[in-house]
Parts: C-alpha cells; sequence; structure tokens
C-alpha cells in the first residue's frame, strides 16, 4: 500500500523547476511519503575529486552519467539502511538503446518497466489518471519532451530518434 511507498526526487542544477513541482505533485496524488535530496553539493565534490584526473576538460556524457550515478548510490544507500526495494527506471526503448546508465538509473531490484516501450509509458500513464480519476501522472510530465535532464535544455530526442518511431 501507499505507506509502504517512498518517492525520492533528487534534482540537480539542471532540474526544472517543473520537473520538481510535477514529482511533489505526483506523491500527494499517490498519497505517498516524498523525500527530496537535492544531489548539487555531492556532485560538486565528484568534480572536485575528478579534476585530479580529467582536469578541466569540457564537460560531456560523463558528467552526465554522474549525476545518474550519484542518485543510484544514494538510493542503494536508503535500500540497505531501511530495507527498500529500490525500482529502476528504464523503459524497454532506453535499455534496448543503451539509453540509460550503468550504476545509475539502471540501479534497483526490480525493473518495474524494462518491458514496456517509452510511448507505452505514456499511454499507461494517461490511464492511470483515468482509473484513478485524479493527475497521479501530471499533465505536464506528458505534454513536455522527454528529458533526463543531465544537462541544459536536453531531450531525449538529442541522441535518439522520437519514440514513437524508435519503438
Amino acid at each position: 500500500g501507499r505507506r509502504s511507498v517512498t518517492v525520492v526526487s533528487m534534482p540537480s542544477r539542471f532540474s526544472s523547476s517543473g520537473t520538481k513541482r510535477d514529482a511533489r505533485g505526483a506523491a500527494k496524488a499517490l498519497g505517498v511519503r516524498f523525500l527530496e535530496i537535492p544531489i548539487e553539493p555531492v556532485f560538486q565534490a565528484f568534480l572536485s575529486t575528478l579534476e585530479r584526473g580529467i582536469g578541466k576538460t569540457r564537460p560531456d556524457v560523463t558528467e552526465e552519467n554522474l549525476q545518474a550515478r550519484i542518485r543510484g548510490v544514494l538510493l542503494m544507500a536508503l535500500s540497505n539502511k531501511f530495507g527498500l526495494l529500490v525500482l529502476s527506471t528504464g523503459n524497454k526503448s532506453e535499455i534496448s538503446t543503451g539509453y540509460c546508465t550503468l550504476y545509475g538509473d539502471m540501479a534497483g531490484g526490480f525493473a518495474v518497466i524494462k518491458d514496456v516501450p517509452k510511448t507505452w509509458v505514456y499511454r499507461i500513464s494517461r490511464y492511470a489518471n483515468r482509473y484513478f480519476g485524479k493527475k497521479v501522472v501530471p499533465d505536464s510530465v506528458l505534454r513536455r519532451a522527454p528529458s533526463a535532464e543531465l544537462r541544459p535544455n536536453q531531450t531525449d530526442q538529442d541522441v535518439l530518434p522520437p519514440y514513437d518511431k524508435l519503438d
């Protein structure tokens, strides 16, 4: 039941205000516990530590994946501390194209939507809104372009075909 669910939001400098608002709103609509752990201090510590090895090179996928991995480490720490099962977030479209981060969004004890194409994730979300009779998935989530939000103005389609074509 809902008392057994904790939603963890881990915003970074690239997380939009809309994403942060939608995460809180979805948790509230579902009646589940919401925990926000900003990752910026950890991200800065990692960048500072890595500077010795990579210098002041231009940011790329390295820094993007680092954020996902920080999130995975934090989720697994909560899992270990409280005996929680982490659900990984990758869907079939992302996993089959490698658009996911090892030790990041692939971290977890169970991949609930691993066999669900991205376009179906949206269909299921719309169905959930009808089923529950309220917006458990905010309309803004269903309208905006999918994005990992790991760099400014990023969308999944920067590196992938549109999901309706890909799926």
